[in-house]
């Protein structure tokens, strides 16, 4: 019975991890995602002139390396705070848990946040917001940081996939109000992953 008890644990965990391995078709699905939405009049950040000369943003090679299982560590009794953006615009965000991952040997950890508003919308009820900055940034990232999209995990493992970062609107257009991303998200490590800064 006990054995049969294990075999079922490890298949269960088996199966838990499997639906968090890396795919480069869920990255080749968001490069081609965000490119048409660039390209797209209607939904491009960019501006006139740029959107004219657009074909493509400017990736780092997908790599799996900078696919993580993260801990999820869920923070109560947070309170909710005005989040600093580029403008004099304040959004209500409040810190909803922390991500804790190894990378090049170091251990990381970043916050992430809940936008108050956002999340009274059924759309995004789940939508979780990751700001980070790291060694790259001002370099071949833009210099603000880079954004991720993420879903309330249902455990304590959450995967985040740095090649599906992005830049904040506002790195192509000053027309945009775009969130800071917060000290304590500026990583002491180079990533190499997701989308660099914008070339005209």
């Amino acid at each position: 019975m006990k054995n049969s008890l294990l075999v079922l644990f490890l298949v269960q965990l088996s199966f838990g991890f499997a639906q968090e391995k890396f795919k480069i078709s869920s990255t080749e699905k968001f490069q081609k995602e965000i490119n048409g939405e660039y390209a797209a009049a209607k939904t491009s950040p960019l501006t006139k002139g740029d959107l004219a000369s657009f074909k493509t943003l400017d990736f780092y090679p997908i790599n799996e390396k900078y696919f993580v299982v993260a801990k999820f560590t869920r923070t109560d009794k947070e309170k909710p705070f005005e989040m600093k953006t580029s403008t004099d615009r304040k959004p209500v965000y409040v810190k909803y848990g922390e991500v804790e991952f190894t990378l090049d040997g170091k251990a990381l950890k970043l916050n992430v946040y809940r936008n108050i508003e956002l999340s009274k919308q059924k759309k995004y009820k789940d939508y979780l917001f990751l700001p980070f900055s790291d060694l790259t940034s001002g370099n071949e990232s833009y210099i603000g940081g880079k954004y991720i999209d993420l879903k309330i995990p249902k455990d304590n493992t959450i995967a985040i996939d740095f090649n599906t970062s992005y830049n904040p609107y506002c790195a192509y257009n000053h027309i945009y109000s775009c969130p800071k991303v917060p000290l304590e998200n500026d990583l002491n490590v180079e990533i190499k992953a997701g989308v660099k800064k914008f070339h005209d």
